[in-house]
């Protein structure tokens, strides 16, 4: 589904992420920021955004889905947070020549053969379980990691 100019809001239509990625190579050369999008800059900046998000769960313990009792206000802002970080998320994929929407299948490919789905529905399986299948060589897609509690998504 593409945008053709509006929100995307009602129409039944979404953005891409090729969208995104030609809005976003578009603003920085408008404004000659080309110059300051190395990989390094771009991803530090990813990372402070990353922080601002977090900032706003910092002191509000365990959120329910659908975020009741939040203000509209905060929604807002978390919809402005998110947004920041999927746009240098987006520009940073771009900047690397790495096709995001291609990478994310591969990814998501692969993390259903490290978790497979009868090893994973048990109630008893728990984020230690897949963190053990996850380190175990049976799971491993070949590379070495030392990341903590899996979620399905490393």
């Amino acid at each position: 589904m593409k945008e053709k100019g509006g929100s995307g809001k009602g129409d039944g239509e979404g953005v891409t992420l090729e969208d995104l990625k030609k809005k976003m190579a578009d603003f920085a050369r408008e404004r000659d920021w080309d110059k300051f999008h190395s990989p390094r800059n771009l991803l530090l900046a990813l990372v402070g955004e990353v922080g601002e998000l977090s900032e706003i769960f910092q002191w509000k313990g365990e959120v329910p889905k659908g975020l009741p009792g939040w203000e509209e206000k905060e929604k807002e802002h978390l919809g402005e947070e998110l947004s920041d970080v999927l746009l240098y998320l987006v520009r940073l994929s771009d900047i690397c020549g790495v096709d995001l929407g291609e990478a994310v299948l591969r990814k998501v490919e692969l993390n259903a053969c490290k978790y497979p789905v009868h090893q994973c529905r048990s109630s008893t399986t728990t984020a230690t379980t897949a963190t053990s299948m996850k380190n175990s060589n049976h799971y491993s897609n070949g590379s070495s990691t030392s990341e903590g509690a899996s979620n399905g998504f490393q």
